[in-house]
C-alpha cells in the first residue's frame, strides 16, 4: 500500500510503501473490541469500598427479646437492614484487569491501523519537530494539515520542542512508537505517523 508523505507545513514530500500485513487488513471489530476492553479494565484503579458488617462500629448486644416482639429476632445492629449497619455484598478493593494473549494483542493493533487506513485517518508527516517550543506556531501548522483531534506518533524518541508546543493544544496527543495503542488511535480522529514510526512498526511485526 502506497500512502502520500507530507510535511509539518502541509506541503508533499513524497510517498512511502507501507505494508500490507500491518494497514491493508480487512478489520475485525471483535479483535479491536477485546483489545480495547483489557486496556480500560487494566487502567481501572479498582479502589472502590465500603464497610461490611464486621467493619462498621454498632452494638453487638441483643437489642430486642427473643420471642413476643412480633418482629424478626436480631442479635446485632450491625446488620445490612439497619440504618448505620455494614453494606451487603458492597465493592471491594481489586484488581479488574484480565489477561490477553501477547498474539491477540499485536494483532488487534494491526487491526487498528488498518481501520484508520481503511477510513483515510492516516497521515504521514515527514518528522514531528519544532524549532522552538512555540504552541501558536504548531497550531498554524496542524491547521494547515487539517487535523482537530490527532494522535501524533514518533520514533523511538519524540522531539522535546515539539511535545511541550503541543502540551496545551486541545485533543493532540503526541506518543514514542513504543506507546502506541489501540485505544488511542480509535479515540483520535486522524493518525499521524512520522516515517520513523511506520519504519519502527514495520520493524516490530516483521
Amino acid at each position: 500500500m502506497e500512502l502520500q508523505v507530507k510535511t509539518l507545513a502541509g506541503g508533499a514530500a513524497g510517498s512511502i510503501t507501507v505494508s500490507d500485513e500491518i494497514f491493508g487488513l480487512e478489520p475485525r471489530t471483535d479483535l479491536i473490541h477485546r483489545v480495547v476492553r483489557w486496556q480500560l479494565a487494566k487502567r481501572q484503579a479498582g479502589t472502590h469500598k465500603t464497610l461490611g458488617r464486621s467493619e462498621v462500629t454498632g452494638t453487638t448486644k441483643k437489642f430486642v427479646r427473643q420471642k413476643g416482639s412480633g418482629g424478626a429476632r436480631h442479635g446485632n445492629k450491625k446488620a445490612p437492614q439497619f440504618r448505620g449497619g455494614g453494606r451487603a455484598f458492597g465493592p471491594v478493593v481489586r484488581d479488574h484487569g484480565h489477561d490477553l494473549p501477547k498474539k491477540v494483542r499485536a494483532l488487534g493493533l494491526k487491526h487498528a491501523l488498518s481501520a484508520k487506513a481503511k477510513a483515510d485517518g492516516i497521515v504521514i508527516v515527514e518528522d514531528a519537530k519544532a524549532a522552538e517550543a512555540k504552541t501558536k506556531a504548531l497550531k498554524e501548522q496542524l491547521a494547515k494539515l487539517g487535523l482537530t483531534s490527532a494522535l501524533v506518533i514518533d520514533g523511538a524518541e519524540v522531539d522535546n520542542n515539539f511535545v511541550l508546543a503541543s502540551r496545551n493544544i486541545p485533543h493532540l496527543d503526541v506518543l514514542p512508537v513504543q506507546g502506541i495503542n489501540v485505544y488511542d488511535i480509535l479515540r483520535a480522529h486522524t493518525l499521524v505517523l512520522t516515517k520513523a514510526a511506520v519504519s519502527a512498526l514495520e520493524e516490530r511485526f516483521k
